[in-house]
């Protein structure tokens, strides 16, 4: 089990210094990620930070951690855009990025803005915008047609230092999100409570079963990584550790308003991982 932390970028959270002070403080006390949410929170009243934008300020600041999203609803985003920026961010950060990508469970983040809110429409969306990604990032010339986007020839320089390209974790916990994720690198499995309480919504027991339906569809030995979100104290490893003999390889320590004030979520921050003594 590998230990980061995920925080919102909602809140307290939308001011890109608050998660570079947690991200320097989070490299300091020895934890290895900082992901963030990619969330339009000002649509229902809540001040949000652009996530690229946290990234790249926390990328700047640290040397060590590996930086990601939890997730991107890549269907409200371009894909090309998508490309480069994280292109961008993977050459900054010395080949530290991880694509987080999902559905996203807030519709009127897309319906606000005159953008579909089926699910089923942004989850063709996605699944061809992770195609198209996939293509750019190879550094082929891609030439794509489809339902949703097109590409005509195009190569993108440069290309991402990591090889074949930046990984892409897949977000979700249905049946055609654990499927998507079998054909990808990774999965950011939801396992805390959906209402913002610090509390496990899934158990490990209940992990396995859906690592396990993720593994009956993969097609290739490649590693893959299982990332679960939760609340830990530091020195107590028994929970995470209980995921990790589920399958897990990445526990993500869950930092929001809704936890408590910020003084404490740096305060956990700073007594490191559960592994730590």
């Amino acid at each position: 089990m590998r230990y980061g932390i995920v925080t919102a970028n909602l809140g307290e959270y939308a001011d890109p210094r608050v998660a570079v002070r947690l991200a320097r403080a989070a490299e300091a006390a020895g934890w290895e990620a900082f992901f963030v949410w990619d969330h339009l929170g000002f649509v229902r009243g809540v001040p949000s930070g652009d996530p690229w934008i946290i990234l790249s300020a926390v990328a700047a600041s640290t040397t060590r951690l590996k930086l990601g999203l939890a997730i991107t609803p890549l269907a409200r985003r371009r894909p090309q855009v998508v490309a480069n920026a994280m292109t961008s961010l993977d050459l900054l950060s010395g080949g530290r990025a991880i694509f987080g990508a999902g559905l996203g469970g807030a519709p009127e983040e897309f319906t606000a803005f005159g953008e579909p809110g089926d699910a089923k429409e942004r989850a063709a969306m996605l699944d061809e915008g992770l195609q198209v990604l996939n293509g750019l990032w190879s550094g082929e010339t891609v030439t794509h047609r489809g339902r949703h986007y097109a590409v005509h020839g195009v190569s993108l320089a440069p290309r991402p230092l990591q090889r074949p390209r930046i990984p892409i974790w897949i977000g979700g916990e249905g049946p055609p999100a654990l499927r998507r994720a079998a054909r990808w690198d990774g999965w950011l499995a939801p396992a805390t409570s959906h209402d913002g309480t610090p509390t496990m919504a899934k158990s490990p027991g209940r992990i396995a079963e859906m690592v396990a339906e993720i593994r009956r569809h993969r097609a290739t030995p490649a590693p893959f990584d299982v990332a679960i979100d939760g609340y830990s104290e530091a020195g107590d490893p028994g929970l995470p550790r209980a995921y990790a003999a589920a399958g897990a390889t990445w526990w993500l320590e869950s930092i929001h308003d809704a936890r408590g004030p910020l003084d404490e979520a740096m305060a956990r921050v700073n007594a490191g991982s559960p592994e730590t003594q």
